[in-house]
């Protein structure tokens, strides 16, 4: 079963002391086990660090069996045992006990609503490996590979929904004893067949046209097919294969603008997928229901240099910010890339030069060296550098530089290309340079680039670990989506960074994350509508010093509608 015993004298087969000799485990906890083992656990582990999350209490899969497992601790008064149920990703949602002393017997063993008990956590046992195998479990108390869970036997079965095929979540049974007794088996497929007979009763008339709608299209259509509704998702055999986890949460992100659009306008556009593949992508609501219909064909590569594949400027093609910048490549004329800061300025004046040499003049440095040394260094790279200079951050610049910066755009031997906050917050002196400038682009912050995170924080994971096998996992690249940003790119980074240092192998969840950027995992991001709407008003609040009666004057609405926007994007300028 293992190559090599990592708990000698505690396990349950025999051991010399270095490999085992005699395996007696069963073949399904063998495997639990070796999974544990590899996400880390010892038997020692203790279960006093598992993550507690807010949750729906009264969520559709709590209504669904609330009124079953009440019948159930009927049945089993007069017993010492505990049921546990738990969502899809093993966050426990309700606990039953028959008397107060199993009741502290599985808290203090962490089995309390709110907490996450995944397999990567607790080890092997019916709560958290049912998710993993999507088989029914039953787990005798040496079973179980941390120490603290060996006093407890268990069974636990998934629960699928009966229309969507969707695992759902786990039922598990549990009493402090050294073997599971053989009834709890059909105890509980009694109540799952009771609880999915009710998720069929209750299932609405919207699901089964989605599930309808789905067949429909995936007989009829060639390519990936995927339906995505609230809480739903159907794929055929195709978009199975062509489909990363980073794919869905950008799916999900273009759902959000499709059910926002008026009419059944179907939405059309080319998509760069996870693995760098591109698509033809259409889109469109199904009627009489908040679901979205995806179809994908993968469109024949088109010819883009490697310096181009490699940028972090939107390489997804619903955006043309990184062809415009390869395109700039050819020109001599002087180039203005505005943004927020944090944006990718100074990388994007790497994709504007290509292959050619580059040099930084920062105008933050005018304020240490003074204004004629730093003229003269601008002046001597202008008429010497064969290749770019890139002046950055050129809204720090005086009055009188920008002059003489203006004066050299038109002779420069070298590429001038200027980097700068955007257009509209730059001084009337500094407009006037920018304005000098033929080509300009403008960077959009992140927060207006959410379709395209899951790709950017792939890449990013390459940049700092290029070694590691490790994925973000959908409900974390949501929880990045949701958040505004205001860093940019370079916050970005810092977070992946961060998280690939205390986070070795497999997937990073939302638990992963530092813990500043879990708060907003529950919130969708803004739609493209939502995300101006929320700019302009943080920009009117600040312009006017926070006072919203002016906020609201500035902007043409009245302080009702302005108070009532705010609470709804949750702007907290």
């Amino acid at each position: 079963m293992f190559d090599a015993c990592r708990t000698p004298g505690r396990c349950c087969v025999r051991c010399d002391g270095d490999r085992q000799t005699s395996p007696r485990l069963r073949p399904e906890i063998a495997e639990s086990w070796r999974r544990v083992t590899e996400a880390g656990l010892a038997p020692e582990t203790k279960l006093d660090r598992v993550p507690h999350h807010d949750f729906d209490r009264q969520g559709k899969l709590m209504r669904s069996t609330s009124a079953v497992l009440d019948d159930l601790v009927n049945e089993l008064q007069d017993t010492s045992l505990s049921l546990v149920l738990t969502d899809r990703d093993s966050q426990i949602i309700d606990t039953r006990y028959t008397d107060r002393r199993v009741g502290s017997a599985i808290e203090s063993i962490g089995v309390v609503p709110g907490n996450a008990y995944g397999e990567e956590l607790t080890g092997t046992n019916a709560i958290a490996t049912p998710r993993e195998t999507r088989k029914g479990l039953l787990v005798h108390g040496e079973e179980h590979f941390l120490e603290a869970l060996k006093k407890f036997s268990c069974y636990g079965m998934p629960i699928v929904h009966p229309v969507t095929r969707r695992f759902e979540g786990v039922l598990d049974i549990t009493g402090v004893m050294p073997r599971a007794n053989p009834l709890f088996v059909p105890l509980i497929q009694h109540a799952i067949r009771d609880i999915t007979q009710r998720m069929l009763d209750v299932s609405s008339r919207a699901d089964k046209l989605l599930l309808a709608a789905f067949q429909n299209a995936a007989k009829q259509r060639s390519g990936a097919v995927v339906m995505i509704a609230d809480d739903l998702v159907h794929t055929n055999p195709t978009a199975v294969d062509l489909l990363q986890a980073a794919d869905h949460a950008v799916l999900r992100t273009i759902a959000e603008d499709v059910s926002d659009s008026p009419g059944d306008r179907r939405l059309m556009r080319r998509l760069r997928l996870a693995s760098g593949r591109v698509v033809k992508l259409e889109a469109h609501r199904v009627e009489g229901t908040s679901g979205t219909m995806f179809h994908l064909i993968p469109s024949p590569p088109r010819g883009r240099g490697p310096a181009a594949r490699r940028t972090l400027v939107s390489e997804t093609p619903s955006f043309s910010v990184d062809d415009e910048l390869v395109r700039l490549r050819d020109t001599r004329s002087p180039v203005l890339i505005s943004g927020e800061p944090g944006s990718g300025r100074s990388h994007a004046v790497r994709v504007v030069a290509g292959d050619k040499p580059v040099t930084f003049l920062d105008a933050v440095q005018v304020s240490s060296v003074g204004e004629g040394e730093w003229g003269a260094l601008l002046d001597d790279l202008a008429a010497t550098h064969d290749g770019v200079v890139a002046v950055e951050e050129i809204q720090l610049l005086p009055a009188t530089l920008c002059v003489r910066l203006g004066g050299l755009l038109a002779r420069s031997s070298a590429q001038l290309v200027l980097t700068s906050v955007p257009p509209d917050e730059l001084e009337p002196h500094v407009a006037t340079l920018a304005a000098s400038c033929v080509s300009r682009v403008e960077l959009p912050p992140l927060r207006r680039r959410h379709q395209e995170l899951p790709w950017l924080v792939r890449a990013m994971v390459r940049e700092h670990s290029p070694e590691a096998s490790l994925r973000f996992a959908p409900s974390a690249l949501a929880a990045l989506a949701a958040r505004q940003w205001p860093g940019n790119l370079r916050e970005l980074s810092m977070v992946v960074r961060h998280t690939l240092e205390t986070h070795s192998a497999g997937d990073i969840t939302v638990a992963d994350l530092p813990e500043t950027y879990r708060s907003s995992a529950q919130r969708r991001p803004l739609t493209p509508m939502e995300q101006a709407e929320h700019d302009a008003i943080v920009a009117a609040l600040r312009a006017t010093g926070g006072n919203k009666r002016q906020a609201a004057e500035h902007l043409g609405i009245g302080r009702t509608t302005l108070y009532r926007r705010i609470r709804a994007l949750k702007i907290t300028v």
